[in-house]
């Protein structure tokens, strides 16, 4: 089944001799389930990509369907609740909220949607995140790999269709870092949700379905998919 679709995918800064073709007119689908990683090196146009996918950025022209909605057609307003119900964002700076636990970061986004948290859900979460004896720490009691975990869990609770995650691994060390992408792979399997991960570190593409690498902006796909 699929879930995404980037379709002629174009983004430009500036203009004359500044311009610069950060996305050169990117095509690529995938399905229900699948882990995709993109590597690139710094600049490459791999975090732009990220961004305009999940509609923090507008692109110049192209399409992203996601569960078959275009996504860059859609007005702010729109455009806002339906990433925040459909799209789980994973960063490299954790992005928690100082004052709340463990547990109230990671139910955060379904209470700016006035929804209810399901209990058995989030202990579920909390337990294959490993963070039930951690729950009503702050994220300042956490170590980096812990408070990822908890970015980690916070982009799952809703169960998104796709989750984006930009170098999620980024300011971990070695272990943390392998510790992270079992979680995240751990849980897309679980779950059956789309990742799509952004990594310089082809070490931890190894687990992906789908390896793809972005060079001045052209995407091309590495192989990896298993049938």
């Amino acid at each position: 089944m699929e879930i995404l679709k980037v379709d002629n995918l174009r983004k430009v800064y500036g203009s004359g001799e500044a311009k610069v073709e950060a996305v050169k007119n990117v095509s690529f689908s995938m399905q229900k389930g699948e882990f995709g990683a993109v590597v690139g090196a710094s600049g490459s146009g791999k975090s732009t990509l990220l961004n305009c996918i999940g509609g923090l950025d507008n692109a110049d022209s192209g399409r992203v369907y996601l569960n078959g909605k275009d996504i860059l057609a859609m007005g702010e307003n729109e455009r806002t609740v339906f990433r925040r119900q459909n799209i789980g964002f994973i960063f490299q700076a954790f992005h928690l909220i100082p004052e709340l636990d463990v547990e109230q970061n990671i139910i955060f986004p379904l209470l700016l949607d006035y929804r209810k948290p399901d209990r058995e859900q989030v202990e579920e979460l909390l337990e294959v995140l490993g963070l039930q004896d951690r729950r009503r720490h702050l994220p300042g009691q956490l170590s980096g790999g812990q408070q990822q975990r908890v970015a980690i869990g916070r982009a799952l609770v809703a169960r998104p269709a796709l989750i984006l995650a930009d170098e999620p691994t980024g300011n971990l060390d070695s272990q943390s870092s392998q510790d992270v992408m079992d979680l995240l792979c751990k849980a897309s399997r679980r779950y059956s949700q789309t990742v799509l991960m952004i990594t310089h570190n082809m070490n931890l593409t190894s687990a992906a379905d789908r390896v793809f690498r972005v060079t001045d902006g052209v995407l091309e796909e590495l192989g990896g998919v298993q049938q």
